[in-house]
């Protein structure tokens, strides 16, 4: 369905850039250009040729692609690109202090964060 709705919307697209493309322009008449353009409300055509007609409903068509194709993007997607961004948590280093070398047990380690405040003077770390 979302293929489909896609497909249709993309040839309705190039559809309508095509029509509008081959509209004439209301200023293009060379008369219009000298000034001797004709005093009716709509001009000579009409007011609203074929052309416009089709513009007015490939418009309609695009619109209403664009706005289902939103709806299913959102209906279809319930997670957030937001969710991938961690919260960044202090870093803490580990610092190895050995044991004594005559109990033959390994390095214990020992997590020290570096944010931590200063050993007060008598103290030492």
């Amino acid at each position: 369905m979302d293929t489909l709705l896609t497909i249709a919307h993309v040839i309705v697209c190039l559809f309508l850039v095509g029509v509008v493309l081959l509209q004439h322009g209301k200023g293009a008449d060379i008369g219009a250009t000298f000034g001797g353009s004709s005093q009716s409300l709509f001009g000579t055509e009409g007011p609203l040729p074929l052309l416009n007609k089709i513009t007015t409903a490939a418009a309609i068509i695009f619109m209403l692609t664009s706005v289902t194709l939103a709806y299913l993007s959102t209906e279809k997607s319930s997670s957030s690109v937001m969710k991938s961004v961690v919260k960044e948590q202090p870093i803490a280093t580990e610092v190895a202090k050995p044991m004594a070398t005559e109990d033959k047990v390994a390095p214990v380690a020992v997590p020290v964060q570096e944010n931590a405040a200063p050993a007060a003077e008598g103290e030492q770390k």
